[in-house]
């Protein structure tokens, strides 16, 4: 990993359907913008945010980070940055995606999926998290939560927004407590040729059934290796879920 050189993308839209100019939401003392860009450049050097709004390029130069503007028509975050890896990459062999609505992103998280390109048979990474044995089975099948299945080798096998795998003769309601199930975290990196080829790919079957685009990628056979966080990060879609992460924040400034 240390030879190799890294580049963090951060894609921003200001029209967020549940959430209009989510980005430039005040979180503390920042936006939710500028939190995240600091967490990711104190790990990251070359952090960049890739934005498609006037108002969100003026705020990053405003706090002194570095933003690049992109096109309206981006139908993903992975389309966004390769744009912006086209216009403000510099040779980085790896492009990492990270979301602009997780202002508590860890550096451990960041760490853990550079640590992925540490296998040179390594596409693309991205990361899961264990799901709670005591959770309930209500909440593993929460179709908003992606399920992950990995190999002996921890490549992921298949994503889905079903329970996978299904426990024959076993009542669902010991599902959680009788498999280790992963649970994914929306954050992805890509070797910087692969970023450019699987957003030429056209949409696949299996995409389109589960709406997960990193389906696309391992139906045309590209690896994606996987690492585990134990971080449990707050993502920002609603007001609501900006007004929790205000009380987390507000706990942390306490302790």
């Amino acid at each position: 990993m240390n030879d190799l050189k890294f580049i963090g993308i951060i894609p921003a839209r200001y029209a967020s359907t549940r959430f209009p100019g989510k980005p430039l939401a005040r979180l503390g003392s920042m936006t939710m913008i500028e939190r995240v860009w600091r967490r990711v450049n104190s790990v990251i050097e070359n952090a960049w945010v890739a934005t498609d709004d006037e108002r969100i390029y003026n705020a990053v130069n405003d706090f002194g980070g570095r933003v690049v503007m992109t096109s309206t028509e981006h139908r993903s975050g992975t389309d966004r940055c390769r744009e912006a890896f086209e216009k403000v990459g510099n040779g980085e062999d790896v492009v990492i995606n990270i979301q602009g609505d997780e202002p508590f992103i860890e550096e451990r998280q960041l760490k853990s999926i550079m640590q992925c390109f540490d296998d040179p048979g390594t596409d693309i990474a991205t990361l899961v998290r264990r799901f709670d044995p005591s959770g309930s089975y209500e909440q593993l099948s929460d179709p908003n939560t992606p399920k992950v299945v990995v190999d002996g080798y921890m490549n992921a096998i298949y994503f889905s927004r079903s329970v996978i795998p299904y426990l024959r003769n076993v009542p669902q309601e010991q599902w959680p407590s009788a498999h280790e199930y992963y649970t994914h975290v929306g954050m992805y990196a890509y070797r910087a040729g692969v970023l450019d080829a699987i957003t030429r790919l056209p949409q696949s079957s299996l995409e389109l059934a589960e709406s997960l685009e990193q389906l696309r990628w391992l139906q045309n056979g590209y690896n994606i290796k996987v690492g585990i966080t134990d971080c449990r990060t707050i993502g920002i879609d609603t007001p609501r879920d900006l007004e929790n992460a205000i009380k987390l924040l507000e706990a942390e400034n306490n302790d």
